[in-house]
């Protein structure tokens, strides 16, 4: 199976194309990674997947989703996730990213109650206008473009820090209605400085983070962005701004587009039907020239197979099924007769033909 051949960006070589998505998972004490998420992560390189994406990672204090978020903006965040990186990297094939992320006005949220907490209970939310994301929540603080160029910093810092932690793949988070998703969308971003109005505008806050997180990238480490491909919004963010992006992208030295949708308007719909979102990393894998990742209700080797045999996309990122069953690959790579890391402790429990 295609499936399970290898893939090389710059000089990081997944060993088969099963990608554990990023999922937030909540759990984290002022950021730091703990024993729920060595346990978490270990399995799943266990499994046997090509990549494990760590769950988006705040580069600042106010760039976590949620009080329960992990961080990277210090070194005490940074030491407790490469406990787990060197655990992936000394026990498995598989290699390890991390999601670098700013929730912008979709922060401040209680893990507990998943509703914004007050000011007193969590911290003033950002965004690129004074626009929130429900009616029911505060309005954001407008970013002025010295804090702008502040955070494009924090993402440089939090980039180094994940090199220095033994990452092999930097993701940035650009979907979802996050913080650079904001910047991308003019429903969310109605500026009139250099940072909104035109794509180029509302495109450079993204652009700059590029820059400043490939400024501390070796050839060691590769580099994804995950957008949304279309917001689903009239006169919003769509698939022809996405390939227009993708374009930019693969000439700013970006690796893969990870290729998700919608997040960034409150009251949307969506079809949802197994694979929905592949047709938008087609896409940008056909007419932007690069790198693609499809992911959204991917849950069968056989559909993960025919994406990848269709040149849909290059990697397939899985969710949740790979939260139901930690060990997905290993247990597909036996029915298909493929090669697929097993750890040598569990040798014993290895199905055989005799």
């Amino acid at each position: 199976m295609k499936l399970f051949t290898p893939i090389t960006f710059r000089n990081v070589q997944l060993k088969n194309r099963i990608v554990m998505s990023p999922m937030c998972m909540y759990s984290a004490e002022d950021g730091v990674a703990n024993d729920f998420h060595f346990v978490h992560y270990g399995s799943r390189a266990q499994g046997g997947v090509g990549l494990i994406v760590i769950e988006a990672t705040g580069v600042e204090p106010r760039g976590r989703i949620t009080d329960k978020c992990l961080g990277i903006w210090n070194d005490e965040q940074a030491r407790s996730l490469k406990k787990i990186v060197a655990f992936v990297h000394q026990n498995s094939e598989s290699k390890i990213g991390i999601q670098l992320a700013h929730a912008g006005r979709k922060g401040s949220v209680s893990a507990a109650t998943n509703r914004q907490m007050t000011l007193e209970e969590g911290w003033q939310t950002i965004a690129p206008s004074p626009i929130p994301f429900h009616p029911s929540e505060r309005t954001p603080h407008t970013l002025s473009v010295e804090e702008i160029q502040t955070l494009t910093e924090d993402f440089r810092l939090a980039a180094q820090r994940s090199v220095d932690a033994g990452f092999d793949v930097i993701e940035i988070h650009a979907a979802h209605g996050y913080l650079i998703h904001q910047f991308l969308s003019p429903l969310s971003n109605t500026r009139t400085d250099e940072y909104g109005g035109e794509f180029e505008n509302r495109t450079r806050f993204l652009m700059e983070i590029i820059d400043a997180v490939n400024s501390v990238l070796t050839d060691d480490q590769a580099l994804f962005v995950r957008i949304s491909g279309t917001e689903y919004a009239e006169n919003g963010w769509d698939i022809e701004d996405s390939v227009k992006l993708s374009r930019l992208l693969k000439n700013s030295n970006v690796d893969l587009v990870d290729v998700s949708s919608g997040g960034n308007i409150n009251g949307v719909t969506m079809e949802l039907k197994p694979g929905y979102q592949v047709p938008l990393a087609e896409a940008i894998k056909t007419e932007a020239g690069v790198s693609a990742g499809a992911v959204g209700l991917i849950t069968t080797a056989e559909q993960a197979e025919e994406i990848l045999s269709q040149e849909q996309a290059d990697l397939i990122f899985l969710a949740r099924e790979i939260l139901r069953n930690p060990y997905f690959s290993v247990q597909t790579s036996w029915e298909s007769d493929d090669d697929c890391f097993y750890p040598h402790q569990y040798l014993r429990a290895k199905p055989s033909k005799f």
